[in-house]
């Protein structure tokens, strides 16, 4: 299974690990799916990339920092329409952002913090 630059056995033991260098990677699943491609450096998701389900379809594209989603970015549901884009922080919706529904009409533009939509 090849995960994050990692390369692992069936029984979860690392048996090579991207630690140095700057670059672009693609990391595929034990299926042979890809998972993402984007850039890395120090063995993590640093700079643009982009994120895929399972069977193939877009998840997520925007902006990584130390591994996880930082900065611009927008996430889409399994049918591969746009639900929300905006701003995150370490993972998590933080700051701007705009959330859709299904018919791609705007649902919220508004400021999350944590996560959370914020309502005032």
């Amino acid at each position: 299974m090849r995960w994050n630059g990692n390369i692992y056995e069936p029984n979860n033991n690392n048996i090579y690990q991207l630690k140095n260098g700057k670059g672009f990677i693609k990391d595929f699943d034990d299926g042979g799916d890809l998972r993402f491609e984007g850039d890395f450096s120090n063995g993590e998701r640093n700079g643009k990339g982009k994120e895929y389900y399972d069977f193939g379809g877009l998840m997520f594209e925007g902006e990584y920092l130390n591994g996880k989603r930082n900065g611009k970015g927008k996430e889409y549901s399994r049918d591969g329409k746009l639900e929300f884009e905006g701003e995150y922080l370490d993972g998590i919706k933080h700051g701007r952002g705009k959330k859709y529904n299904n018919d791609g009409k705007l649902i919220f533009e508004g400021e999350y913090i944590k996560g959370k939509k914020q309502t005032h």
